[in-house]
């Protein structure tokens, strides 16, 4: 089996930009989620579609080395300039180009000339502020990356006799980086897997993201504060938070901390695509609120690593239903408010609305009751689901449509 994970909804969205040489295409999302491979399967896709080697241009700041020469922002524009082929087009893809200071002049530069299609791919969501988002107003497009979806981990699963809830528990245990999965490839039978080395994995993932993308970048030195922090957030998946609950939480476990900070630390895990926010949205008075939002990790192996199987698994499922609907393509999540009642996510899209709730098993007849009434407290026609791991259940009533949430994921 290919090494390369097949991201079929990833690729279509970059082929549906092809040769729109006046967009710049943006791949982010939190390191090793994939962006990279996702470049070698369009690079692979052009080639076999007639585009000569040639004609691709790519720079990979991930590797080490070669590319010392290549951090100067005028360097590396010279560098691109002279390979051009004139009269074709050029595809340039420049990997994890935050590095580079003021890259968005080389970038801007590269945008002027002619037969230039450009991608760039970042791990921080610094790629898109100040200067670039300065000088190419209206002129990019970002792809946010996710790591695997459950329906991407079971097309490359290779034990086919596993069932699904099997395949599901082995996702939340062992997450969605590619990395993870090209070992979980490489085994011959599922009794050989060797776990302790998938989380060896996962655990360089996550230091190197700590390291780079929040210690090295916020010029963080109160470590085991932070480590506090991340678990909490980390245990609170899916629970309304605000800065003062983790403050409060913190100064409880034995060690000071200061909301300036918490929110600094809070602002760098969203920067670094770990954290997902959810914001509260009231369905009756149609309107964001501004307090109490959600936060969810972006892959729930990262969740296992630093927690094991601690916490309620009701929320590990809203956290992957969550990242299911970003990946879906609507224009924004929210969690929701009617009345008194919650709705766990609104999934909006244009001007309509689909309303979600998300329940690991409604054989208790209570939770049948209170998840049916904060849907049934909504007066518009929108669709309306609920999610569930049971298999036994009614499928519609009133309008509610109630499927399995692993069929849906896939």
């Amino acid at each position: 089996m290919s090494q390369i994970i097949p991201r079929p909804d990833y690729l279509n969205t970059l082929l549906s930009w092809k040769d729109k040489a006046d967009i710049i295409k943006i791949v982010t999302g939190i390191r090793r989620s994939g962006k990279s491979g996702l470049l070698e399967i369009y690079q692979d896709w052009l080639i076999q579609n007639g585009v000569e080697s040639g004609q691709i241009i790519r720079v990979d700041y991930e590797e080490a080395g070669p590319l010392a020469d290549l951090m100067d922002w005028k360097k590396l524009y010279d560098y691109i300039k002279s390979r051009l082929n004139t009269g074709r087009m050029n595809y340039i893809f420049l990997d994890e180009i935050q590095v580079v200071p003021e890259f968005q002049l080389t970038v801007n530069a590269l945008r002027k000339l002619p037969n230039v299609d450009m991608y760039l791919t970042g791990s921080n969501s610094a790629i898109l502020s100040g200067e670039l988002a300065t000088r190419l107003a209206g002129r990019y497009v970002t792809i946010n990356m996710l790591p695997l979806s459950f329906k991407e981990y079971v097309s490359a699963y290779p034990f086919k006799s596993c069932t699904t809830e099997e395949k599901f528990n082995d996702y939340i245990r062992n997450g969605g980086f590619p990395y993870s999965m090209r070992m979980i490839i490489t085994g011959d039978e599922k009794d050989n897997w060797d776990f302790g080395a998938i989380r060896m994995l996962n655990g360089g993932i996550w230091n190197t993201i700590i390291m780079k993308d929040l210690i090295e970048r916020k010029k963080i030195r109160e470590v085991e504060r932070l480590n506090n922090f991340i678990k909490f957030m980390f245990h609170n998946i899916g629970s309304e938070t605000s800065i003062s609950s983790i403050v409060n939480a913190i100064i409880e476990s034995g060690l000071k901390i200061d909301g300036t900070t918490i929110e600094s630390w809070l602002n760098g895990l969203l920067e670094a695509f770990v954290l997902y926010k959810a914001n509260r949205y009231d369905v009756k008075g149609k309107r964001l609120l501004k307090t109490n939002a959600k936060y969810f990790v972006s892959d729930v192996g990262l969740r296992y690593f630093l927690l094991g199987g601690e916490g309620d698994f009701g929320h590990i499922l809203e956290n992957v239903v969550y990242l299911e609907l970003c990946r879906r393509g609507y224009d924004d999540v929210f969690i929701g408010k009617v009345y008194n009642n919650e709705v766990d996510f609104i999934a909006k899209r244009g001007a309509d609305l689909e309303y979600y709730q998300v329940v690991y098993s409604m054989s208790d007849k209570k939770t049948e009751e209170r998840e049916f009434k904060s849907l049934n407290t909504i007066n518009d026609h929108n669709p309306k689901f609920i999610l569930t791991h049971d298999r036994l259940f009614r499928e519609s009533n009133n309008g509610i449509k109630t499927l399995n949430v692993l069929d849906w994921l896939l």
